[in-house]
């Protein structure tokens, strides 16, 4: 009985890690569902006004306070919100409105990729023959994914803006991610994505303003506040909060494993609820960029 009961906690993470990439992965459906009538900048500060609130509550549950920045952490936190959350988040709607969540979530899933590749760079990370091959598998298959399996359409410049804007969307989580590793050293996790949250929101605050949010606020459908709900606690806090904890019970080798199921479970859901074909090229590229985010993430440790 005891050897039974004590499976059982672990039993749970593994589920909720599993939720959680349902959660990830249905976030691209949710934004592609909300940026059709919501601009980028409403729906960016709606999103992250809602996660806010509920990480702060989190936040003075387990640290009893919001802990202060010291002088020289204020600019690296500012840039965390500018560009996890604020560009992140508009160059995410902006892009799902153009193209397929399916293939959205396709190229938002390199962003391990990057990671490694200025990690390499910047901090003089080793990069291994694993992560090498990783990194190239993964990035032939994101290649596919954008090209729509026509190479020519990269070589003569023909690409689309949704394609553009989603990858821009990876560069900004690669920047986050690093700025984050160096804060990581004095500041926990959940405390950095509070701050960068309500950093991000409050920057958000004035284009949207300038948008009308104002006044479409009661415009929007149920169907959009539900997917803003969704965003913000499902796809961010609740996420979050179950991503860590899988972190702290089983290790963050273990848990970062669980993302590679995000684009398969965004390219199921799509062609579920959006009705998203499921290309040739689409499955060739959801193939490649798993392989390849799974070979980088074998021995790395996990992305804020």
């Amino acid at each position: 009985m005891g050897a039974r009961a004590s499976k059982r906690p672990l039993m749970f993470i593994y589920i909720k890690l599993l939720l959680t990439t349902l959660f990830w992965g249905g976030a691209f459906i949710a934004g592609r569902v909300v940026a059709k009538n919501v601009d980028p900048f409403s729906a960016a500060f709606l999103r992250f006004t809602i996660a806010s609130v509920f990480l702060l509550l989190l936040t003075f549950k387990v640290n009893g306070r919001l802990p202060a920045l010291k002088t020289s952490q204020i600019i690296p936190v500012i840039a965390l919100g500018m560009t996890g959350v604020f560009a992140y988040n508009v160059f995410f709607f902006k892009g799902l409105k153009v193209i397929e969540a399916s293939r959205a979530a396709l190229i938002v899933a390199t962003c391990p990729v990057f990671v490694t590749i200025l990690s390499s760079c910047l901090f003089k990370e080793k990069l291994t023959l694993i992560k090498a091959a990783g990194v190239v598998i993964s990035v032939t298959g994101a290649v596919i994914v954008i090209s729509r399996g026509s190479l020519i359409k990269i070589l003569d410049g023909t690409l689309g803006w949704g394609e553009f804007y989603i990858f821009c969307c990876v560069l900004n989580w690669a920047a986050y991610s690093l700025i984050g590793k160096v804060l990581m050293a004095d500041l926990s996790p959940l405390v950095l994505v509070s701050y960068s949250s309500v950093i991000g929101a409050i920057g958000l605050f004035i284009p949207a303003y300038f948008k009308g949010i104002m006044q479409n606020l009661t415009h929007y459908s149920l169907m959009e506040w539900l997917g803003i709900f969704y965003l913000g606690f499902f796809g961010t806090v609740l996420g979050f909060v179950w991503y860590y904890e899988g972190i702290n019970k089983i290790g963050p080798i273990k848990a970062s494993l669980f993302i590679n199921f995000v684009p398969v479970s965004a390219i199921l859901l799509a062609f579920l609820i959006l009705a998203e074909p499921i290309t040739l090229s689409l499955a060739i590229g959801a193939i490649l960029v798993t392989c390849g985010v799974y070979l980088t993430n074998k021995i790395t440790t996990v992305r804020l």
